[in-house]
């Protein structure tokens, strides 16, 4: 099993059809045939099933597929580092982040970099800290940020902010329209509840109406702040999430979750066991600095919105 071989393979699991995919490799069909059968022959195994009018990926073909695009991105991510190793500082940085507050760290952190370093790129992906984990364990990602906890024999991380676990409900919810901006985890008592959908956050938060005698009312699990503000605007129920930086919403309320409260701490993590490039380990430095000189507080990287202030009592979740 070689590159050209895999890359022949993820032309053809792309077209499921021999003839095109020989046209767009410029090849023709026997030679690009007779090297999938070669593949499947290394591999001992049917990687694809022939039908009259196309191909379709087996199980193993699809697992071979997952693994060669990683294999071919890795291998251009590879000479991309090597080409420009002894150049100004430049190359193609990959960052993967979670929902909540750590897209807009993230953002802060990049618009200073680039004035530091214009000649990077970015590449920016989202999604559950799980997902986001997946990614960065098999190298496609090369720093991340995360919501603790994490793995801190596979990892190494510092933490880059603490945000309030806070309550988002419609606007004419009656616990919306209560006056003050802050409501205690017991009058959600029996409220049909959307939470985050990781494993480790759903246990810590079941613990936390433990605590009060409760069970909560799960209906919906989710990892993202964009659907669970569009759940909670047609009514389906009252989120349970860390504030992120506020979007003016006239159809939703948010209140500060208190007795008892509790925050949600980001981190910025990358892999223990695998060297980061110059490129990456000048953005975590960057970060460091960032964080040490608090630059988050100067005008420029300034919040504009207002955010609930942490109670002196909030312990993590």
């Amino acid at each position: 099993m070689d590159f050209r071989s895999l890359r022949y393979f993820m032309v053809v699991a792309e077209e499921l059809n021999i003839t095109r995919a020989a046209g767009l490799l410029k090849m023709s069909q026997p030679p690009l045939s007779n090297r999938i059968k070669q593949l499947e022959q290394d591999l001992g195994t049917t990687l694809f099933i022939r039908k009259r009018n196309g191909l379709i990926l087996t199980p193993t073909g699809e697992i071979l597929y997952k693994r060669a695009r990683q294999m071919m991105e890795l291998s251009e991510r590879t000479r991309e580092e090597i080409i420009g190793f002894e150049k100004e500082l430049s190359g193609n940085l990959i960052l993967g982040t979670v929902e909540g507050r750590a897209p807009f760290l993230l953002a802060r952190w990049i618009s200073g970099f680039r004035d530091e370093f214009p000649l990077v790129t970015y590449n920016v992906r989202h999604g559950g800290s799980d997902d986001i984990l997946e990614q960065l364990y098999h190298h496609l990602i090369d720093i991340a940020i995360i919501a603790s906890p994490y793995n801190h024999e596979l990892l190494e991380g510092f933490s880059v902010g603490t945000q309030p676990w806070v309550a988002i409900m419609p606007c004419e919810h009656p616990l919306a329209k209560k006056e003050g901006r802050q409501i205690s985890l017991s009058e959600l008592k029996g409220e049909p509840l959307i939470l985050p959908e990781r494993t480790s956050r759903l246990e810590s938060i079941e613990q936390w109406f433990s605590e009060q005698g409760m069970v909560p009312n799960m209906i919906c699990r989710l990892s993202s702040y964009i659907n669970a503000v569009a759940l909670v605007e047609q009514g389906v129920g009252i989120c349970i999430f860390p504030q992120t930086t506020y979007s003016p919403n006239p159809y939703v309320v948010t209140k500060l979750i208190t007795d008892t409260p509790k925050y949600a701490e980001y981190v910025l993590v990358y892999l223990k066991d695998h060297p980061l490039s110059e490129l990456a380990q000048s953005f975590v430095d960057y970060v460091k600095d960032f964080q040490e000189e608090k630059r988050i507080h100067t005008t420029r990287f300034m919040t504009k919105e207002e955010e609930f202030a942490m109670p002196e009592n909030a312990t993590l979740l």
